[in-house]
């Protein structure tokens, strides 16, 4: 594990491979070990660079403070990129996707390309479609932040994860998932007040960087219709969907995600 001085903050990330660098970005309750099953696939083209955003594993944090903010956690992510020098490819999945979506917008010098794994958010009235959307989560993850901060991690962890996985989903995660998300826990009761701004028609007509948007072909809900949406409306997009898989679609098809992946960023 190594360690950068970025923003005041020793962000923490592994890096494994050689060649052109690529950045990933993780999720919500997450941190760098949540890309171990594409380390191997991806880091043969490339140097991969994976990090821990601020206050997530390693940090021990106790959801106390108020620098967790989705502008905080780009503003890490660009000064870690800035300190790489040059251009490099970017990765990021669900609140990850969030995050590399917004770098594109505001530092698009920055980056060769972009990969949003089924983005985390919202979508604005520009980009929604009728009245059939499915609400926001933030009801859940308040719900579940509450649990958490009162002691009750497993019990917040549980509404949270099978909101996104369905029904049952944490309780049949493995034992090594489950102690990540556990790790992670108090990142939620910082995500209540993270000062997330919904996707616009506008933002995705922005983009400028080459762009490919990943999805799993089973899942469903509000992250389907963003993935689908944003790359409807980002100029030149490109959108993959892999069979038989949900949100956590490179754990669980990673060789096909690698393939997916490397071939964009190879221009393929």
């Amino acid at each position: 594990m190594l360690h950068r001085r970025v923003n005041g903050y020793d962000m923490a990330y592994l890096e494994v491979g050689q060649g052109e660098p690529l950045v990933c970005v993780h999720g919500s309750l997450c941190d760098f070990r949540i890309w171990s099953p594409v380390l191997g696939p991806l880091s043969r083209r490339h140097s991969v660079i994976a990090v821990s955003l601020r206050h997530y594993f390693p940090e021990a944090w106790d959801g106390a403070g108020d620098d967790f903010t989705i502008e905080q956690h780009v503003d890490d992510v660009i000064g870690f990129l800035e300190m790489i020098g040059g251009k490099v490819d970017l990765l990021g999945h669900s609140r990850g996707g969030h995050i590399a979506f917004r770098i594109a917008q505001k530092r698009p010098d920055l980056l060769r390309r972009v990969v949003l794994a089924e983005p985390g958010g919202e979508l604005d009235a520009s980009l929604r479609s009728g009245n059939a959307n499915p609400p926001p989560p933030g009801g859940e993850i308040v719900a579940a932040a509450k649990k958490i901060a009162a002691g009750d991690v497993d019990g917040g962890l549980e509404i949270f994860v099978d909101m996104i996985g369905g029904p049952g989903w944490w309780k049949r995660s493995p034992a090594a998932t489950q102690q990540e998300r556990r790790d992670n826990a108090y990142t939620l009761v910082g995500q209540v007040n993270e000062r997330r701004r919904a996707f616009s028609r506008a933002d995705a007509e922005g983009i400028r960087v080459p762009s490919l948007f990943i999805g799993g072909a089973d899942t469903g809900g509000l992250l389907a219709m963003i993935v689908n949406a944003l790359a409807a409306h980002v100029p030149g997009a490109r959108l993959a969907i892999i069979p038989n898989t949900t949100h956590s679609m490179f754990v669980q098809d990673p060789v096909r995600f690698g393939e997916i992946v490397l071939d964009f960023l190879a221009g393929r």
